[in-house]
């Protein structure tokens, strides 16, 4: 089995002007070559057939990508609109700021099958391509912002990946992500 970085992935997990909520300590190549090495903890079913998660053991100091909101943090939430890339529209985002989240104990490679790569106009020459990463304490899933659910649903053309919405799926993500928010560093 072989993995590569896609060029989704890439600018997201290694931006050019280095973020603190993104990888660190590591380059792309030596990511990927991780990846392609160390058997995974485990590996997840993701939200459809094309998608595994692989979960490894954090070897950076990564931190969580994700904090519950509390009494205490709550005035430090931001929102704006924003696309992940100039061919998406814009939607309402929020995150922390000035918040110092533990470091990870689990980066879970998000990856898609080769055949869903090329449906997405993105072809990979591997088996997999990483499309995300999430940095967590437990060796589980952070549910998709629901956003991202609706997002795919609306097919490829828009940014997704042609999955049809599962409401049950949809109702735990938001559930999740009324007590949660990402951050910013």
């Amino acid at each position: 089995m072989s993995i590569v970085l896609t060029e989704f992935a890439r600018p997201r997990l290694f931006p050019a002007e280095p973020r603190r909520n993104t990888i660190q300590d590591c380059t792309p190549e030596q990511f990927v070559r991780r990846l392609n090495e160390e058997t995974p903890v485990a590996v997840l079913d993701g939200y459809a057939p094309f998608c595994k998660l692989h979960v490894h053991r954090n070897w950076t100091s990564t931190r969580c990508m994700t904090i519950p909101i509390d009494e205490f943090n709550r005035r430090q939430l931001r929102s704006a609109y924003e696309a992940r890339n100039s061919n998406e529209l814009p939607v309402l985002v929020r995150w922390f700021e000035d918040v110092e989240p533990p470091v990870a104990a689990y980066l879970i490679a998000i990856l898609y099958d080769r055949a869903q790569m090329a449906k997405e106009g993105t072809p990979v020459d591997a088996d997999w391509g990483v499309v995300g990463c999430l940095y967590t304490m437990t060796p589980e899933e952070t549910p998709m912002t629901p956003i991202t659910i609706m997002r795919n649903a609306l097919g490829v053309e828009e940014g997704g990946s042609g999955v049809q919405i599962d409401r049950e799926a949809y109702r735990r993500s938001v559930e999740f992500w009324e007590r949660h928010a990402g951050w910013r560093g």
